[in-house]
């Protein structure tokens, strides 16, 4: 691919876009760690340089790429809570039914719990003042967002929503990491199945983990 200079705001949109685009398709193929302003350039046909005039670092292109994920996202688990919690049933069968949703819509985004991880070490370093303080308006929206979600099918939550959703989103990244195992750590699982014990896929990782938060933010004696 190929640009001629942009000398109009929609070529510059397109161009910004077309960057963002490439870089979603490389984090299809290879971690965050891995993605490189070089690799991005070469593939989107422009100089580093020019990247630059569209985005300060590789890292802001990640954080504009994790705020779009994260916005897709939320308007899908609004229809996947809506059809998988049943709204009169008990506190604690609504509580397994969230954390199931979430658990699966999650493992199911390996890209997206791949960006959370690398958010606070990584994406959130290398960009400016500006980049960072848009990337947190977005993201206090974007928890916002997902905390009014919960309180629809969960409203015990109270104020403890945001912390939960926080506190899931933190973990689906951490958790994240260790999926999939590398190569030398499932060779030693096959020679000795007992060093695995421990191990479970993200899915049910991330069940266990938001049903044990939820259980320890929802009020006792409901």
């Amino acid at each position: 691919m190929t640009f001629q200079r942009a000398r109009s705001e929609e070529q510059r949109r397109i161009r910004r876009q077309a960057i963002l685009d490439t870089a979603s398709a490389m984090l299809e193929e290879m971690p965050v760690a891995e993605v490189s302003l070089n690799e991005l350039s070469r593939r989107v046909g422009l100089a580093k340089s020019n990247v630059l005039r569209y985005f300060e670092s590789r890292e802001a292109v990640l954080l504009e790429l994790l705020d779009d994920f994260l916005g897709s996202w939320l308007k899908e688990l609004e229809q996947d809570l809506s059809s998988h919690v049943e709204g009169h049933a008990a506190l604690d069968v609504r509580a397994e039914q969230i954390a199931e949703v979430l658990s699966r819509s999650l493992s199911d985004r390996v890209v997206l719990c791949d960006l959370f991880g690398a958010q606070g070490g990584v994406l959130e370093h290398n960009v400016s003042i500006e980049v960072v303080k848009q990337h947190k308006r977005s993201s206090l929206t974007r928890l916002a967002t997902m905390s009014g979600l919960l309180r629809q099918h969960l409203p015990e939550l109270g104020d403890d929503a945001q912390l939960f959703c926080l506190m899931s989103l933190v973990q689906a990244g951490a958790l994240s990491t260790y999926v999939p195992p590398p190569p030398s750590l499932l060779a030693a699982y096959a020679e000795d199945p007992a060093l695995g014990v421990l191990h479970l896929e993200l899915g049910d990782a991330l069940r266990l983990a938001f049903t044990s938060t939820l259980m320890g933010v929802l009020p006792r004696g409901l």
